[in-house]
C-alpha cells in the first residue's frame, strides 16, 4: 500500500514540488517580508525556522484528505477489500508515504534555514530528538487528517475540512510569542498542541523561545491525537467499507 501511494509522486510531481515550495515561500515571507517577531529576544531566523518546522508539520493535510477521498469514490477501496489484509493497511499505507513526503519536506526546510543563517547549538543527540518530535506531531496531524476525509467522503469537501487546520497553525507561537499577543489570545496560543511541539523544539535547538518544561506537553499532545483519532479512523473506514 505504502508502494502505491508512492507511485502517485511520479505521476503527480507538479503536486510534490508545491508541498515543498510552499513551507519554503512562508519561510521567507516571514523572515524577509512581514518581519514579524514581535517579543522575540535574539536572532528571529533562530526563533522563525523552528516554528516554520512546527507549522510545515501542521499544514499540506489537503494532499493526504483528497488521495484518501478519491480512493473510497472511484471505487478503489472495493478492490481492496477482495484482498487478504486488514482495513487499517489502506490507511496506513497511505500515512506512511506521507511520512516520507513530510521528511522530505523538512529536509528542505533545514536546508533553507541553513542558507538563511540559522544554526542549532543543542548537539546531534538534542537535534534528532527535535526532528522526532516534529514527526510526531505530523503523524498525528495526518491521522486527524484522514479521519476528517473520511467524514468528508467527498473530495469537493475537502476544502472546506481543511479550513480547520488554518487556526491550529497561526493560533500559535510560529511567529510572535504569546507573552507580547493580549492576555486571553496569549493563554489559547499556549495550549495550542503546535504551540507546544514549537516551544520543545527551540528548546532542544537551543535557540530563543525554547522552555524544557515543554518536552513533555510537546509528547503527549501528539499521543492523546494519536489515541483518538487513529481508532476512530479504522473504525469509521470499516464501517464504509461495508
Amino acid at each position: 500500500m505504502t508502494r502505491r501511494e508512492l507511485a502517485r509522486w511520479g505521476r503527480q510531481p507538479v503536486a510534490v514540488v508545491v508541498n515543498l515550495v510552499f513551507p519554503v515561500m512562508l519561510l521567507l515571507m516571514f523572515g524577509y517580508l512581514v518581519g514579524g517577531g514581535r517579543g522575540v529576544s535574539g536572532d528571529y531566523v533562530d526563533y522563525l525556522v523552528p516554528g516554520m518546522l512546527a507549522l510545515t508539520m501542521a499544514f499540506g493535510l489537503e494532499g493526504t484528505m483528497i488521495a484518501v477521498t478519491q480512493d473510497l469514490n472511484k471505487g478503489v477501496v472495493d478492490r481492496f477489500r477482495s484482498l487478504p489484509m486488514t482495513n487499517g493497511a489502506v490507511l496506513v499505507g497511505r500515512s506512511a508515504a506521507d511520512m516520507l513526503q513530510s521528511a522530505l519536506g523538512l529536509t528542505v526546510l533545514v536546508g533553507v534555514g541553513h542558507a538563511l543563517g540559522w544554526r542549532t547549538h543543542g548537539g546531534p543527540g538534542a537535534f534528532l530528538g527535535a526532528v522526532g518530535l516534529l514527526l510526531l506531531f505530523r503523524f498525528a496531524m495526518l491521522w486527524i487528517g484522514i479521519f476528517l476525509a473520511l467524514v468528508a467522503g467527498k473530495p469537493e469537501l475537502v476544502t472546506a475540512v481543511q479550513i480547520l487546520v488554518w487556526p491550529v497553525g497561526f493560533l500559535s507561537n510560529a511567529f510572535a510569542t504569546p507573552q507580547s499577543m493580549p492576555g486571553w489570545l496569549g493563554t489559547v496560543v499556549q495550549w495550542n498542541p503546535m504551540s507546544q511541539t514549537a516551544t520543545a523544539v527551540r528548546d532542544l535547538f537551543g535557540g530563543p523561545g525554547g522552555e524544557p518544561g515543554h518536552l513533555w506537553a510537546a509528547l503527549a499532545w501528539p499521543l492523546v491525537l494519536l489515541a483518538v483519532f487513529f481508532p476512530l479512523a479504522v473504525r469509521r473506514f470499516a464501517r464504509l467499507s461495508r
